[in-house]
């Protein structure tokens, strides 16, 4: 099975910047659409951005638009989240995941999605 792993979690202050990677396994991973989701404490998990296979389709949330840029480098399967201008509510667990299928703007709609990492927590301080 493809495994992900998320890293580059932890605590920074209101304002602040955070990158986060997901490095996938396989030689495939240039055909995955890639996502990125949170869970905040006490609540359901939120979608926040997407890209496809080539990069050349990008999906973010609203709550994220002009603060977060998702990209990816297939040659070292790995799948980036460059988190800018971090409020307290982007405080959660992020997790990576990944799909054969482009959503359009239905990814907001509880993809589903066949691969997910185990999450890293991002926390930021006011």
């Amino acid at each position: 099975q493809v495994q992900l792993v998320e890293s580059g979690g932890g605590l920074v202050q209101a304002g602040g910047s955070l990158r986060l990677s997901c490095a996938a396994s396989g030689r495939t991973f240039s055909r995955y659409c890639m996502g990125w989701f949170r869970q905040a404490p006490g609540k359901e998990r939120v979608f926040v951005a997407a890209i496809n296979w080539s990069g050349s389709s990008i999906y973010y949330a609203d709550s994220v638009k002009g603060r977060f840029t998702i990209s990816r480098d297939n040659a070292k399967n790995t799948v980036y989240l460059q988190m800018n201008s971090l409020k307290p509510e982007d405080t959660a667990v992020y997790y990576c995941a990944s799909t054969t299928i482009w959503y359009g703007r239905r990814w907001s709609l509880d993809p589903t999605m066949e691969f997910w990492g185990k999450g890293t927590l991002v926390t930021i301080s006011s």
